[in-house]
């Protein structure tokens, strides 16, 4: 066992987060933790790294073994390029390396017992960097680099010229070139694309450490892991297997428990009318039967109904009116940055009641030709036309359709301003925002809970042509399942 969390509890203020919480993760075991947003998979894992306490618990790790944490946003900075900041950690090999040749040269003037030692000391140096794979570390890195979708031209690029994701990508390449006994991954799949996570995939299973996975991504999960541990409403359950066979054994449970409860209060109900005729003959005898069937039943351990838990959003998608049958034409698009020519001399038609994917690598220009589709940019040359009565619902994956300075509540009155507080309220609700969350500012919410948002205000729109870019990073599996439904149904 490398590392096993005992009795973890933690509330913040009335909110109980962990309740007990207990489980254990072997050496070179992969697992997954999971839970809706807001659950606390990230509280726990920044208390398995010290980096939050618990209430009470314990929290242990196997002697000498240590652990990488790759957080959900990293704030990387300094002056190195991305190449730099991936071989600083392999600088312990870089020192192995430059005294081996020091040795080398020193061997060359030295004579006698000196260079027997010399040569003993040498042998052994070598031996130890030949083990820590010193001959291919260059080659290690650059297929790191190249896994997670850097090109040879992006190894010189600056960090801080990075955005956000690429920011998260460079962390991810360090922590698995440092190579720890455990990897803590907290959503490593969200800035990655196809071919990235398909890369992550095989290295991960190819991992000679343990890895303990936060992640929404089903298919992700049921690639890597064989074992999943949830936390709901603060409890904690651990099931053997991978995503899929975690779903499909917890829908039994939930099936049985349900029919555990029901069967019991058939039972409990019956005795109860058994008692109540009983004591309506008012007879000495049948009185002494009814109590000392009052004490059987009081004695009966109550099964709890199992806890409907109010944490999936509601979601549907309708049209206000219906779109002529050309939605989108664009004729010879092209765009370019300086240095960079993103895509050039580009036509495709959309027609009603089509579903199309717009795929491709990270860098490749697919978020900004969705911003010159919404005229947030303008291209280069081409041109694009929008059919008769169309109506843009646009959902784009930085947010930058939200106000930063605004509150929740706000964002939705001033983009709908018919609307009641009650009407905004009860939207708001379906979207998991209640009581006093409304009153949030936009800046203050994770990432789930600004795609909650963004989503509500797609739904709001009755739109009858949705632009979504990347609208399932940051949001759980019961929520994504939500929107494929909404989207399944959409007219």
């Amino acid at each position: 066992m490398i590392l096993s969390c005992q009795n973890i509890c933690k509330s913040f203020g009335e909110k109980i987060i962990l309740k007990d919480a207990s489980f254990h993760i072997e050496d070179r075991e992969n697992a997954a933790l999971i839970g809706n947003n807001g659950a606390g998979k990230t509280t726990l894992l920044r208390i398995i790294m010290h980096e939050l306490s618990p209430d009470s618990g314990n929290v242990v790790l196997a002697k000498d073994k240590n652990i990488g944490y790759l957080a959900q946003y990293q704030d990387i900075h300094g002056h190195h390029t991305i190449y730099e900041e991936l071989i600083s950690t392999k600088q312990h090999i870089i020192d192995m390396e430059n005294r081996l040749r020091s040795l080398e040269q020193e061997m060359k003037t030295t004579t006698g017992d000196a260079l027997d030692s010399l040569m003993n000391t040498y042998t052994r140096l070598s031996h130890q960097f030949e083990l820590e794979n010193g001959y291919a570390y260059k080659s290690e890195i650059m297929g790191v680099l190249k896994g997670l979708g850097f090109t040879e031209e992006d190894f010189e690029r600056q960090i801080e010229t990075l955005s956000g994701g690429q920011k998260t990508r460079v962390a991810l390449g360090k922590l698995l070139l440092a190579s720890p006994d455990i990897l803590l991954l907290d959503e490593p799949t969200n800035h990655l694309d196809m071919e990235s996570i398909s890369w992550l995939e095989t290295y991960l299973l190819n991992y000679p450490g343990a890895v303990f996975i936060v992640s929404h991504d089903r298919y992700f999960l049921d690639k890597v892991v064989t074992k999943v541990v949830e936390i709901e409403a603060g409890n904690m359950r651990m099931y053997s297997g991978n995503y899929s066979a975690y779903a499909l054994k917890k829908a039994q449970l939930r099936d049985a428990q349900y029919k555990a409860y029901l069967n019991q209060q058939r039972d409990i109900k019956h005795q109860e009318a058994v008692i109540a005729k009983l004591k309506s003959f008012n007879r000495e005898k049948s009185i002494k039967r009814a109590e000392s069937r009052e004490k059987m039943l009081d004695k009966v351990q109550r099964i709890d109904k199992p806890q409907e838990i109010q944490n999936q959003m509601r979601i549907s998608l309708e049209p206000r009116f219906v779109s002529g049958n050309d939605v989108l034409t664009v004729e010879s698009l092209s765009k370019s940055f300086p240095g960079q020519t993103l895509f050039s001399d580009i036509s495709f038609e959309i027609k009603r009641g089509e579903r199309v994917a717009l795929i491709g690598n990270n860098g490749t220009g697919k978020t900004t030709m969705l911003k010159i589709i919404n005229g947030l940019i303008d291209a280069d040359s081409g041109r694009f036309t929008l059919g008769s009565k169309v109506q843009i619902g646009y959902y784009d994956q930085e947010h930058h359709v939200l106000h930063m300075e605004k509150t929740i509540f706000e964002e939705i009155s001033d983009a709908y301003p018919t609307l009641t507080e009650t009407e905004i309220r009860n939207m708001l609700a379906a979207f998991l925002f209640t009581g006093d969350d409304v009153f949030k500012l936009i800046s203050a919410l994770s990432g789930g809970e600004r795609g909650r948002v963004s989503l509500a205000k797609l739904m709001l729109s009755e739109a009858n042509f949705l632009i979504l870019d990347e609208p399932t990073n940051h949001l759980d599996i019961a929520s994504k399942e939500i929107l494929e439904e909404a989207l399944n149904s959409y007219t």
